[in-house]
C-alpha cells in the first residue's frame, strides 16, 4: 500500500494551494492548520527549499468515527495534505493515504472510515489535478 495519494497539476503553486483548499472543503474537510514549511525552514535554519505548504485537513464525522474505532488514531489526525513544488518545477498535491491508518488498528469500522476518507481525498486531489486556470 502506498503511504501517499499524489497528483501533479498544471496549476501554479498558489493556484493549486487555493484549489486544494476549495476541493477539500467540497468534500467536507475543514483546514485546521496551515504550515508554510518553506518559510519556516528559511526562518529557523536558513534553508532554501521549494514552496511547500502543509494543510491539516479534518472532516469531523470521520475523525470521530476513527477515534471511536481506535482511540490512539489521533496520532494520524488531522489528515496532512501537502502542496509543493518538486525539483523539476512541477506542482504536486499529496495526502497521506488514510488506509495507512488501518495498519495500526483492527476492525471493520476503521477500515470503513479509512475508505471513506480515501475516497473523499482522492476526489479532491483528482479535481485539483484536472483544474485549469
Amino acid at each position: 500500500m502506498d503511504h501517499a495519494i499524489t497528483v501533479t497539476t498544471g496549476l501554479s503553486f498558489e493556484d493549486a494551494l487555493q484549489a486544494t483548499r476549495e476541493r477539500l472543503s467540497d468534500e467536507g474537510f475543514g483546514i485546521l492548520t496551515e504550515i508554510d514549511l518553506a518559510a519556516t525552514l528559511k526562518a529557523k535554519i536558513g534553508a532554501d527549499v521549494p514552496p511547500q505548504v502543509i494543510l491539516g485537513a479534518c472532516r469531523p464525522p470521520l475523525a470521530h468515527a476513527a477515534i471511536q474505532a481506535e482511540p490512539s488514531i489521533g496520532v494520524f489526525l488531522p489528515c496532512n495534505v501537502v502542496v509543493r513544488v518538486d525539483d523539476r518545477g512541477r506542482t504536486l498535491v499529496e495526502a497521506m493515504n488514510p488506509e495507512f491508518m488501518t495498519q495500526i488498528g483492527a476492525g471493520a469500522a476503521l477500515v470503513e472510515v479509512a475508505a471513506d476518507a480515501k475516497a473523499r481525498i482522492t476526489r479532491a486531489l483528482d479535481a485539483v489535478a484536472a483544474a485549469t486556470v
